[in-house]
């Protein structure tokens, strides 16, 4: 191959890298700007919602609250505790033991006084069976808690078998470590109950990070910065994430996942179409698309709906090691998902689920990583080729990191003009002060993580779900 080749080879590639990167701002800037307008829409219908009406209201539609739990004795009793304190008539919380070799099914019998009793599991989806049974409180206290203790199974596992004991309308799927604010279930419900001609399917809501926050007695009572740089920074990124960019995408009736976090579903819908996979690290993500899958080939208007509100407070990876082993599933997952879906991606039949929702999670999200990394091998191939324009790249380098400056500022902004959860003087000062190191604290960990998950997804046969040790949330 002659130097003219080689020339027209590499401008060719210049520009496609370029068009990737303008493409990518461009998409991020018209989310961040629908997200917006969308968000104080929303604040504005929210002032005059009375929730009392719903709190009170004896036909506010069913809920169970399903939580699994795997070795979670750290903060088992707490998290139920939280569980057990919404502002909500109709509603019941079951907790899935899934096999833990710790004692937290002990801590729980203890804590809330529970005894055996006899039950038939209706198993409309298979899943793992019975180990010590099924348990209530003998506390009226605790009437709304029921304890399933199985084998384990994984979480895709325990979230179908409390979709096979729950008899209610719906199903709020939650992490049993995360807290849930106390007006979390009348505020979650509110888009089933707004929509009268489209069914909606699932709603989603904000998660945001607990770390170095003070629970007392199952509640939120103070929120603090935490420490440490990772955690500071995941902070950022699930701001911008939340408030720019799953805002809009409701908006746009075009969500593909709904944090595993927190959620609820139409209990039917899930049923119908098998309930959580269990081969996939994905759960969360997989099942929505699922559904929406479900509902376009039935022909059926459906709506995917997001809330703003900050319902839902999670303890986040503070290691470096955790932190990676959780994006490296992360990854997996929209791998797995987007490769079992493939079908509908590009395809007119699915309408703008397939020709706008897939194409840019398939080319902005799971791609992204892998055209970044190419990206850095051509800039040192330039480097060694002596073809590097010094100016332009030091200009482009230097655009896109003040464009991830920006775009944090823009979050934590949105973040003080709304909701303004964090209070404390200095807070918002310390935040934007981040935002100009995140790039380097945090993205080249994404990278690595995501860049790890694609290798383990193709050859690594050991695919491990993924641990995340907890510290405990501060509790007083």
């Amino acid at each position: 191959m002659d130097t003219s080749s080689v020339k027209i080879i590499l401008l060719i590639l210049h520009y496609l890298f370029f068009g990737y990167a303008f493409l990518s701002v461009l998409s991020y800037v018209i989310l961040s700007v629908i997200s917006g307008k969308e968000t104080i829409e929303y604040i504005k219908k929210n002032s005059f919602v009375n929730y009392k009406d719903i709190l009170s209201s004896t036909v506010s539609p069913s809920i169970t609250i399903i939580a699994p739990a795997y070795n979670e004795s750290l903060n088992i009793v707490e998290n139920v505790r939280s569980l057990l304190s919404n502002h909500y008539v109709n509603y019941n919380v079951i907790i899935i033991n899934d096999g833990s070799k710790d004692n937290s099914l002990e801590k729980l019998i203890e804590a809330y006084d529970l005894e055996k009793i006899d039950f038939i599991v209706n198993s409309k989806i298979k899943t793992q069976p019975l180990r010590a049974g099924v348990f209530k409180s003998k506390n009226p206290a605790f009437e709304k808690l029921m304890v399933v203790d199985k084998e384990n199974g994984g979480k895709a596992d325990a979230l179908n078998m409390g979709l096979n004991i729950s008899k209610n309308k719906y199903v709020a799927c939650i992490d049993v470590d995360c807290l849930l604010l106390e007006d979390a279930l009348q505020k979650m419900i509110k888009p089933f109950l707004e929509e009268t001609n489209v069914r909606v399917i699932a709603t989603g809501g904000v998660i945001r990070i607990a770390n170095s926050c003070v629970i007392r007695g199952g509640k939120l009572i103070d929120i603090n910065l935490p420490k440490k740089l990772l955690v500071q920074s995941q902070i950022l990124e699930y701001l911008r994430a939340f408030l720019l960019g799953r805002m809009a995408w409701s908006r746009l009736n075009g969500l593909l996942v709904i944090s595993g976090a927190f959620g609820i579903l139409d209990r039917e819908i899930a049923i119908a179409v098998g309930g959580y996979d269990t081969q996939t690290v994905g759960e969360d993500m997989e099942i929505i698309v699922r559904m929406r899958r479900y509902m376009e080939e039935i022909k059926e208007k459906y709506r995917v709906s997001y809330i703003p509100d900050p319902l839902c407070w999670t303890e986040a990876p503070d290691s470096y090691k955790i932190f990676i082993s959780q994006r490296n599933r992360w990854t997996r997952g929209t791998i797995e998902t987007l490769k079992k879906h493939r079908k509908i991606g590009f395809n007119p039949k699915y309408g703008s689920f397939g020709m706008i929702s897939y194409p840019y999670w398939l080319i902005f999200e799971r791609l992204a990583p892998i055209i970044e990394v190419i990206g850095l091998i051509y800039f040192t191939i330039l480097i060694i080729l002596r073809e590097v324009r010094w100016d332009f790249a030091i200009s482009f380098f230097i655009l896109a990191y003040l464009f991830s400056v920006l775009f944090s500022i823009v979050a934590i902004y949105s973040e003080e003009l709304t909701f303004h959860e964090y209070k404390k003087k200095g807070t918002g000062y310390k935040l934007v002060l981040l935002s100009a190191l995140e790039p380097f604290v945090l993205h080249p960990f994404i990278l690595y993580a995501a860049i790890r998950g694609n290798y383990d997804y193709y050859f690594n046969k050991k695919k491990k779900w993924g641990t995340m040790v907890r510290k405990g949330l501060v509790s007083t």
